[in-house]
Formats: C-alpha cells, sequence, structure tokens
C-alpha cells in the first residue's frame, strides 16, 4: 500500500508547535546562563549546550508524532526519528546565531522545515527573544503574524539595503571581507546581523531588500529560503546554480539580475 504524502499544512502546524516548545526551551536556558559545550569549524564557532538541548528536544517530539520520518539536524547531523519510510525529511538548525545568544543579542532563532521527496514544503522560523515568527508552506505565500508577506519593491541595487553574514574561518572571513569592501560602494548599505534564516525572513518582509551568504548549509537556508520565496523573492545561486553552500542569493526580481552580476564580478562564491 503506497503511502500518501502529508499535505503542507499539516506538517507546518507540527513544525510551529515544535518550533515553538524549542523556542521557549531555547530562551529558559539562555536566562539560566550559556556554557560553551564545543566548537565546530573554528574556536570562534561554538556549540552551546542549549544548541544540543533542544535539538534532542526537537528530535524527541518528531518522533512522537511522525516517527517514520528522518530529520536532518545541525548538531546530530543526519539522524533519524524512526525508520524513514514516510518520504518526508525534517531540517532544524536548534539556534541559529548560536553567537548572538550567546552573548545575549536578540538576533537568533529556532529553524524547522520540512521536505517531501525532497522539496522543501513548510517551514518556520521563530526569534527565540522576540517570538517572532515566521511560517511559509510551498504555494501558500509566506507569513508573519497573520500578515501574508510581500518582499522589496526596490529596483535600484544603488538604493537597496543588503544583508550578509560570514564565515567563521578566517581564510573565508577575509575573501568575504573583499567581496563587502568592493560591493558596499554600488549598495545603499550592507547589515550583517548573524542569523542566516532570519536575515531571510527579514528580506522577505522588505525589512531589508535582498540577502547573499557563502557557505550555508541546508539547516540555516531551508525554513527561511521558503519564506522568502514565498514572499516573492528569487532565491538561487550564481550563474544558474541552485542556491547552496557556494552562494545564497535571495532578492526580489527586480533586483536580482544586478546583484547577481554584481557578486559574480566580485567571485563571492570563491575563496576557501
Amino acid at each position: 500500500m503506497t503511502r500518501s504524502a502529508p499535505e503542507p499544512a499539516e506538517l507546518l502546524t507540527i513544525a510551529i508547535d515544535v518550533a515553538r516548545q524549542a523556542a521557549a526551551t531555547a530562551h529558559r536556558m539562555r536566562a539560566e546562563g550559556v556554557s560553551i559545550a564545543a566548537t565546530k569549524s573554528t574556536v570562534t564557532d561554538v556549540v552551546t549546550a542549549a544548541d544540543r538541548a533542544v535539538e534532542r528536544q526537537v528530535l524527541d517530539a518528531l518522533h512522537r508524532v511522525r516517527p517514520d520520518d528522518a530529520v536532518l539536524g545541525e548538531e546530530y547531523g543526519a539522524g533519524q526519528a524512526g525508520g524513514a519510510t514516510s518520504g518526508v525529511r525534517w531540517i532544524v538548525d536548534p539556534i541559529d546565531g548560536t553567537v548572538n545568544y550567546l552573548y545575549g543579542l536578540p538576533y537568533c532563532a529556532v529553524s524547522l522545515a520540512a521536505e517531501v521527496d525532497g522539496e522543501v514544503v513548510a517551514g518556520v522560523v521563530r526569534n527565540v527573544v522576540t517570538g517572532e515568527e515566521w511560517t511559509a508552506t510551498a504555494g501558500g505565500g509566506a507569513w508573519r503574524d497573520g500578515r501574508r508577506l510581500r518582499c522589496s519593491t526596490e529596483d535600484d541595487l544603488g538604493q537597496a539595503l543588503v544583508a550578509t553574514g560570514f564565515g567563521y574561518d578566517p581564510a573565508r572571513r577575509s575573501h568575504q571581507a573583499r567581496v563587502v569592501a568592493e560591493l558596499i560602494p554600488y549598495v545603499r548599505d550592507i547589515r550583517r546581523l548573524g542569523a542566516a534564516a532570519l536575515d531571510l525572513c527579514l528580506a522577505a518582509e522588505g525589512r531589508v531588500d535582498a540577502y547573499y551568504e557563502k557557505g550555508l548549509a541546508a539547516w540555516d537556508q531551508a525554513a527561511g529560503g521558503l519564506v522568502a520565496a514565498e514572499a516573492g523573492l528569487r532565491v538561487a545561486g550564481l550563474r544558474g546554480m541552485s542556491a547552496g553552500p557556494d552562494l545564497v542569493i535571495a532578492a526580489p526580481p527586480a533586483l536580482f539580475a544586478p546583484l547577481h552580476d554584481r557578486l559574480a564580478d566580485l567571485d563571492a562564491s570563491g575563496g576557501p
């Protein structure tokens, strides 16, 4: 008997409930004090005890409601909630913006998305500190607080506020800094806020005009990327590539080409 694919709205309902509980745990653990559990790519790329606790909570919650789904998480990798026979895979970043979280900056989030047969169909991003919550389903639009989101209508790159982020490897940071230094004369300004999922959500509602970054993993962009795309942004990489580790660009259709071409000229996907 063939198992029918769940509806995106059904998966989103689960994602919202799980993400809200996870964000509450992260908020409580931040109030109790943050401890560094480990480092990842470099000594400045930290993992807190909360990252691990929140991801474990998400895994356990998903296992209870959908035991046959797979799960990809930042901290525990390609773990799974069960037999992984359903065609559904959850992608979780337990605390996107861990360094902000460590320092008490209000720019960190739980990000949870659901894929069906390799396509992201539902996602939620919830700010741990402020409680702001962005949601999207494939074909169902992007939303925050009951308001449907539309991206910026800016069509002049010179007037665009562009968000970006840096990796933790010093050599990569140096390359990314050179790109920013050469891009900034051609845009209104640059913002570097430190949480990719939230950057994508801010672009979705026009609080920044566009966003780009090299080095994003699936958990960094799965939910936020769907929110951005459903708000009307074009989300892609360079030269016809899909958005991925080499580069993610999220920009309104009128801004995508000029931003893309400038980033291509600056070799934004190059370097380490």
